[in-house]
């Protein structure tokens, strides 16, 4: 049984409790998002496998997922990138954000988001349970495709990438 931190407004922790009894709850927890570049400036975008418990199908962010109770934020995005994608680089915090969504199963994503970037070269291997596909993108045309069609991409990542977006052009990767 897999279970979330939940926190405040300030994310502070509160206690823990079962993921999906989390989500059915609407109760504002704990998670990460973490956006992976190559050399050449584009994003490691991933299709979420089709049998998610929500948003199955659509493209994100690289990785994402919720810290275990008494684990570090950071090393929760480092060991999940490992699991998703299979591979490890050096993670470094952007800046977090909260949000909530509600799904067509009535589950609710209401989550204290801490978003991080990596650089990564190397062989992607994915773990089909988790991801259908990954691709690398220039930052123009992910911004143009999520305006032209924005229900292919996760809510979160539809919030995260203006924020991603005005810190890639202003950043020196």
């Amino acid at each position: 049984m897999e279970q979330v931190i939940l926190v405040d407004n300030t994310d502070n922790e509160i206690g823990v409790m079962e993921k999906m009894e989390t989500h059915e709850k609407a109760l504002l927890h704990r998670a990460f998002s973490v956006f992976i570049f190559n050399n050449k400036g584009e994003m490691l975008l991933q299709q979420r496998a089709f049998s998610k418990y929500h948003s199955g199908g659509l493209w994100t962010n690289s990785c994402c997922s919720h810290p275990r109770p008494n684990e570090n934020t950071l090393a929760a995005a480092e060991r999940r990138l490992f699991e998703e994608l299979g591979f490890k680089t050096s993670l470094h915090k952007i800046f977090d954000f909260t949000y909530k969504a509600a799904f067509d199963n009535g589950l609710v994503e209401h989550e204290f988001d801490h978003v991080y970037y990596g650089l990564y070269n190397g062989p992607i291997e994915i773990n089909e349970f988790e991801v259908c596909d990954v691709t690398y993108k220039n930052m123009d045309e992910i911004k143009f495709s999520m305006q032209e069609d924005p229900d292919k991409y996760t809510v979160w990542f539809q919030l995260a990438f203006p924020k991603v977006y005005d810190w890639f052009n202003n950043s020196t990767l």
